[in-house]
């Protein structure tokens, strides 16, 4: 019999949808920042220390928001997986008729579910990851990791986010910023394309007008809210 040899794309994305996404979220919103002070008339220096502390603070936010996140998320799944430890212990029996339930719902003939259930049974431990597996849909072994999150989001958002800010640190103005943000805009987009079904230049495509929108309102909302202030 001829051996079957095909692979599927990782759909959850692994580390590059996070890292682009974060990326790209600190690209356009800092970008946007600098567009609309920029537009408020603010001089270069003005509109470097914005940029600036927009890159912090969005980063910071960041990180903050997804360790949060990600460590209620952790606690709750070991909360969840302690019970279901605590419920095989006090109640292996039915438990045991419970996996069996699971595998019989999907399909496998009720004599043969049971006797997967009771074999999968014997040991505790490899029990309890069948049940949280299945139950759950946790992998235990694979908990996300709080510190590793926040500082992932921090690293990505700043990457992103000091695009637009580094041409005025090298001295140019507006213009560069936005040219050099919509090249990383149509880039960054293209690399999506990685993680979804689109062709590059869709994903570049649509990632680019998306951007280039919100620099185009909020430099004009700084336009307008600068000539009123003033």
């Amino acid at each position: 019999m001829a051996e079957v040899d095909h692979h599927h794309r990782d759909v959850t994305g692994g580390w590059l949808r996070p890292a682009v996404f974060g990326a790209m979220d600190g690209l356009v919103s800092n970008s946007a920042l600098v567009a609309g002070v920029a537009g408020g008339s603010g001089g270069r220096h003005t509109v470097l220390v914005a940029g600036l502390a927009g890159l912090v603070a969005g980063a910071i936010s960041m990180a903050a928001g997804e360790y949060t996140s990600v460590a209620s998320q952790a606690e709750l799944a070991t909360a969840e997986i302690e019970a279901e430890r605590q419920e095989l212990l006090a109640h292996p029996g039915p438990e045991q008729e419970e996996l069996a339930r699971i595998y019989m719902a999907r399909g496998v003939d009720p004599d043969l579910a049971r006797q997967v259930a009771a074999q999968l049974s014997r040991d505790p431990e490899s029990a309890l990851e069948v049940h949280v597996r299945e139950e759950l849909g946790i992998d235990p072994d694979e908990l996300p990791s709080p510190v590793v999150a926040a500082g992932s989001s921090f690293g990505f958002f700043a990457v992103g986010a000091a695009v637009p800010v580094l041409p005025y640190v090298l001295g140019a103005g507006l213009l560069l910023s936005v040219l050099v943000t919509l090249l990383a805009l149509f880039l960054g987009g293209a690399v999506v394309s990685r993680v979804t079904a689109r062709p590059w230049w869709f994903s570049g495509g649509r990632q680019l007008v998306l951007g280039g929108l919100a620099l185009a309102v909020t430099w004009v909302v700084g336009n307008a809210v600068g000539g009123v202030a003033g």
